[in-house]
């Protein structure tokens, strides 16, 4: 009687184990002997040797879902950000109409508006990128809802903590907001490589691109450090919530 081992060949192509009986893989289609061996008579009555499957590795609906998803809600606030520079450039709209200039005054909607105008070209154009490419990579991580929501509650707090925190307050623009979206999304890679693990992300980008914008307050008057620091820490603080799940 042939032992269990001799009734398999290993196919070349695939690496699935099929009979020794056939002479063409199940699988994959490819040859794999030139002659298979003849049937007994007992084996045929008993339905022959039975090849192994090739188990399957499924993969999760939440990471074919992330992996093709778009970030629309990234693109869709990056370009908010793109048309309050250029609604605000022009003298269509006051800085104290939309920003945090001194006092609010029971105002509050500018703690959020503040964030979507810029009147200098290169700070807006460095908002719309980090906006763009951070909160799409969250938005791809952690869904639309979280990028979205992580946007708006960095903008309001780091705008609120520049108007209550400065002497004389002034904020515009969506460092905030920006550097929110960074933290939130560079926490996972983060917790990666203190486990050891090789994250598929740049860090050392992140890391400049939050720089950069911590930086911008001293060639930009209107860029608040006090606001780009508080939404730093507010989108770390949402990123090790999410990171949680």
């Amino acid at each position: 009687m042939p032992e269990a081992a001799d009734l398999f060949v290993v196919c070349h192509s695939c690496g699935a184990e099929v009979s020794k009986y056939v002479t063409e893989c199940p699988y994959c289609g490819e040859r794999v002997q030139k002659r298979a061996p003849k049937i007994a008579r007992g084996q045929i009555a008993a339905g022959g040797p039975k090849p192994k499957r090739k188990r399957r590795v499924r993969r999760s609906r939440d990471s074919s879902r992330s992996a093709t998803q778009r970030p629309v809600v990234a693109v869709v606030l990056a370009a908010a950000c793109a048309l309050g520079a250029v609604l605000i450039v022009p003298g269509v709209l006051s800085v104290t109409d939309v920003g945090v200039v001194g006092q609010l005054n029971g105002q509050w909607w500018r703690l959020l508006t503040a964030s979507f105008f810029a009147a200098n070209l290169w700070y807006a154009a460095a908002v719309v990128v980090a906006v763009v490419l951070f909160g799409g990579l969250t938005e791809r991580r952690h869904g639309p809802l979280v990028a979205g929501a992580a946007f708006i509650i960095c903008a309001v707090g780091g705008n609120a903590a520049a108007a209550g925190l400065e002497s004389v307050p002034l904020a515009l623009g969506g460092n905030a907001a920006a550097l929110g979206l960074i933290g939130v999304w560079v926490v996972a890679p983060v917790l990666e490589t203190r486990r050891g693990e090789q994250p598929d992300a740049d860090l050392i980008g992140a890391a400049v691109c939050a720089a950069v914008l911590l930086l911008m307050p001293l060639a930009v008057v209107e860029a608040s450090p006090t606001a780009g620091a508080a939404g730093l820490i507010l989108g770390l603080l949402i990123g090790a919530a999410v990171a949680r799940r």
